[in-house]
């Protein structure tokens, strides 16, 4: 059983050595999330430390899932801040640890997400994946609208390139 919060700044920065243990954990699993190996929890930290004043700010908000054995999943809503877009919001580094995977947290997740932005006044979601990934298959059977495929767009943490698939989801 996962408990699913959203962090306050003050726990997003004294969480930052978890949320960096669950990245390194997934990009050395084989998610392209948009690092490379060799990747260490330095940077992982270093990243997740650039995040503070959108944290802060609101314009960006994450959840982490909590089990026994800790920070076992993450996911983060970037709330669009141009005045002529600020109906829609972007999904962002949805993560689930290797081993909590196949037990719908990254569904929980998605599901939190989605409710965080129509809290928000959010009505449009976007999101992106690598294409045929295990997040793929997530997003297409949780109702999200697949809008395009770009080939070749980004690399894997081996440095393959992978197609990404781009997605849409209207909400209330």
């Amino acid at each position: 059983m996962h408990t699913i919060t959203r962090l306050t700044v003050d726990d997003f920065r004294t969480g930052i050595a978890h949320l960096a243990d669950l990245l390194v954990d997934v990009v050395a699993g084989g998610s392209s999330v948009g690092f490379v190996a060799p990747f260490d929890h330095a940077a992982a930290a270093a990243w997740w430390r650039s995040l503070d004043s959108a944290v802060a700010d609101g314009s960006r908000r994450v959840w982490i899932a909590r089990g026994a054995n800790g920070v076992a999943g993450t996911v983060s809503l970037v709330l669009e801040q141009k005045p002529n877009s600020r109906h829609r919001a972007e999904v962002v580094k949805l993560m689930v640890h290797g081993d909590a995977r196949g037990h719908g947290l990254g569904r929980a997740l998605l599901r939190t997400a989605e409710q965080g932005a129509a809290d928000a006044g959010s009505r449009l979601l976007l999101l992106d994946t690598e294409t045929e990934s295990t997040a793929d298959h997530l997003y297409r059977t949780a109702g999200w609208t697949r809008y395009g495929v770009v080939p070749d767009y980004a690399t894997d943490p081996a440095g393959k390139l992978r197609d990404c698939t781009f997605y849409y989801k209207r909400i209330a």
